[in-house]
């Protein structure tokens, strides 16, 4: 009970009122490659569906964010569209978030073997606050906590506002070079700096959500002679850092393929400390993917009572390949 109500209390002073919120960022973000960078859309010549979903820090009941993204490049155009719609839950329904994006991406062709990509994404925004999940100070009772002895949370004089729901726009947009065995992407985050606060108080201290940066790159190598040939084994280093207001991440780590069987190691970094080592396994068959990922915990917080409980993620996607297409568009990371 003790730590879950520091949970809450840490989340709301993370996220809540005129606070400044970090996105959700998926370990298998190569899984989920729209919500890294728009550019991204149409990465592949053939239609592209993901779902995506990350429990993180089960053990504190922290977040669990879900998503589910189609993106298909139209060849007479240069152009690629996607779509994503994600739902972000909070504190264990404190704040839930549902966001729902369009995004578009040009394809500027170099020469045969280097290309560019510049993309731009609007979505729409629903954030929601349970006001009934918070505990206030006043609430608090020294020997029995929130709740007294009869199972009745204590009352609390702070005032409930009006509207426990905010709606707003979000711009971002990013670019991606590629070539035959590399790749190398940049891109920004809310651009307009919406505002998500719940309160209408103080708004001239509200800068709005911060900008997030990324920039990640990467390369593959092939271990066969076919490289061409689907399902040859192959190797992808690759790296993704990642910076929004005072939060950051480093993930370093490689990504391989062996025929029907993939995975990957990384070793994420927050900046200021260790944060995790990630684990990836999955099978791909024809158009079918699954894989599993686990993020172990090495900072401070595996050292809480009862642990964090690292995070869990699962991806399932389906790429719908035409008969006479190929994926010279598309890294087998990312396919």
């Amino acid at each position: 009970m003790i730590r879950r109500l520091l949970v809450i209390l840490t989340l709301v002073g993370l996220i809540s009122f005129n606070a400044q919120a970090q996105d959700p960022i998926f370990s298998q973000y190569y899984s989920a490659p729209l919500q890294i960078n728009p550019a991204f859309a149409g990465h592949g010549y053939a239609p592209f569906f993901a779902l995506n979903y990350r429990n993180q820090w089960p053990s504190l009941n922290a977040y669990q964010t879900y998503s589910a993204s189609f993106d298909q490049y139209l060849d007479y155009l240069n152009s690629g569209f996607g779509v994503v719609v994600l739902a972000d839950d909070a504190g264990d329904g404190l704040i839930k978030t549902t966001k729902v994006s369009g995004i578009y991406a040009y394809r500027l062709k170099i020469n045969d073997e280097f290309f560019i990509k510049l993309g731009a994404e609007a979505s729409v925004v629903q954030a929601r606050l349970d006001w009934q999940r918070l505990v206030f100070l006043d609430q608090i009772d020294v020997e029995n906590g929130p709740i007294g002895p009869g199972g009745t949370p204590y009352p609390t004089a702070e005032e409930q506002p009006d509207n426990l729901s905010n709606v707003y726009f979000d711009a971002s947009a990013g670019v991606l070079l590629y070539g035959k065995s590399f790749y190398g992407g940049f891109a920004i985050k809310h651009l307009n700096t919406p505002n998500e606060a719940f309160l209408n108080i103080n708004n001239n201290l509200n800068g709005g959500l911060p900008l997030r940066y990324t920039l990640h790159a990467g390369a593959e190598f092939s271990l066969s002679q076919s490289n061409k040939r689907e399902g040859a084994p192959f190797i992808s280093p690759n790296v993704l850092f990642v910076r929004q207001g005072d939060f950051g991440q480093l993930n370093i780590g490689a990504y391989a393929g062996f025929g029907m069987i993939y995975g990957g190691v990384w070793y994420r970094n927050a900046l200021s400390n260790s944060d995790a080592v990630i684990a990836l396994i999955g099978v791909r068959k024809g158009i079918f993917k699954i894989g599993y990922s686990y993020d172990a915990t090495i900072s401070g917080l595996a050292n809480a009572p009862g642990g964090s409980g690292g995070s869990h993620e699962i991806s399932i996607s389906f790429r719908f390949k035409e008969p006479g297409v190929d994926f010279n568009d598309c890294f087998q990371m990312f396919r």
